[in-house]
């Protein structure tokens, strides 16, 4: 195996979580019906390959995917130039097409022929007869030289949110000490913030710190302070923070594995006590968290769940956050619980499960409100009850 699992986990283990991920995508490719999915999204790649390739590059520009099989070994297809990244991962590596016009330009659609009677040739390969492949998601020239050459696509995100959403014992282990090394430059960031510097500097230490303990990339910029904490969502700007600010972040760190490091925390910085209004919008949000935790367990539904969370004073309603909880492994992932006031935007039922990771959010911060406090806490729902992931501490004495 690379050495990018080294910080936090042996080459046994290594081993064990991926094929327990393999497994996990065999048995819904069984439950339904289907042979092999074709995986283009690269955080399903890594999940059933343990391969990594310029990950955020690679998320806009169509160049590699894999193929896995219910009954047989994966296929890796690979960027030429870089197949040598997954040796040690996967044993059979293939040179991948790419249907993407900056790469070919006026020849996307023959690419895209090749691309579909390359899948059908690689069924009959591995003795499949019939030509049906699910997939993540694709480009529209994959689909359309598809269905041309009668290879029948079905749809395959939710096989792999499925799969992903049930973690092994092995993987907890990993995302917690994953999340230590958050915790640590969480830590190292708060020792080192002072008034007078930008939110762009606190940010920088953030991911500086999540870089030099094994850490790989963020998935946002949501780093604010003062009157920018509310309305949440703000990004990350070249303000400078004030003795007295509030400071409010939510991590989206990519930490060593690729495991999400998803906590948030809010303090005020400098030297100034929290004043009563600050104190009331971390009580609320501390109260939210603690509320919500508590009810999370494995046999709830979603939308039980949802109708029985923390009730926000109206007043904080309309500032309300994105969800109210949602799953958490290689990143954001299913299940996602919204809030019962944007049912119409897509909610959904389902049951909380054994071994899911979901993170609790909270934000508050009243319409019109100067600042806004947020809170997040990855959650284990294990066999014995909901167990706490992170051990960063929260601010009690602003209780």
């Amino acid at each position: 195996m690379g050495d990018d699992f080294v910080a936090i986990a042996d080459a046994d283990t290594q081993r064990k979580i991926q094929a327990w991920r393999v497994q996990q995508i065999r048995q819904r490719l069984i439950d339904a019906d289907c042979a092999a999915i074709v995986l283009f999204d690269p955080v399903n790649i890594r999940y059933a390959t343990g391969t990594r390739n310029m990950q955020v590059w690679s998320m806009h520009n169509i160049c590699r995917y894999a193929v896995i099989f219910a009954s047989d070994d994966p296929v890796l297809f690979e960027l030429s130039s870089s197949a040598h990244l997954a040796q040690g991962y996967v044993d059979d590596i293939r040179p991948a097409l790419t249907t993407d016009f900056m790469a070919v330009g006026n020849r996307a659609r023959e690419m895209g022929q090749r691309w579909a009677g390359s899948m059908i040739s690689l069924l009959r390969e591995k003795g499949i007869a019939e030509q049906k492949l699910a997939i993540d998601r694709a480009d529209l020239i994959l689909v359309l030289e598809s269905q041309r050459q009668a290879l029948h696509l079905i749809e395959g995100q939710s096989i792999m949110e499925q799969a992903r959403a049930i973690k092994s014992f092995d993987e907890i282990g990993c995302l917690r000490r994953s999340l230590q090394t958050c915790e640590q430059s969480v830590a190292a960031l708060r020792e080192q913030l002072t008034p007078g510097m930008r939110e762009a500097d606190a940010l920088a230490m953030l991911i500086d710190g999540s870089i030099q303990r094994g850490g790989e990339y963020p998935e946002t910029r949501l780093l604010t302070t003062g009157p920018r904490t509310n309305p949440w969502f703000q990004e990350t700007s070249d303000r400078i923070i004030e003795n007295g600010d509030l400071l409010a972040f939510d991590t989206d760190l990519i930490g060593p594995m690729g495991y999400y490091n998803d906590i948030s925390r809010s303090w005020v910085v400098g030297d100034k006590p929290p004043s009563s209004a600050q104190r009331r919008l971390y009580e609320l949000a501390y109260r939210q968290m603690q509320h919500n935790t508590e009810m999370l367990k494995p046999g709830a539904s979603f939308l039980e769940y949802s109708d029985k969370a923390y009730q926000l004073p109206p007043e904080c309603i309309p500032n309300r956050y994105a969800d109210v909880a949602h799953g958490c492994g290689l990143g954001v992932e299913y299940p996602f619980i919204w809030y019962r006031e944007d049912e119409e935007w897509g909610a959904y039922d389902g049951v909380f499960e054994e071994n899911m990771v979901v993170c609790i959010e909270c934000y508050v911060g009243e319409q019109g409100g100067h600042e806004g406090v947020k809170l997040e806490q990855p959650v284990w729902l294990s066999a014995d009850g909901s167990v706490v992931l992170s051990d960063y501490p929260f601010e009690l004495d602003y209780l």
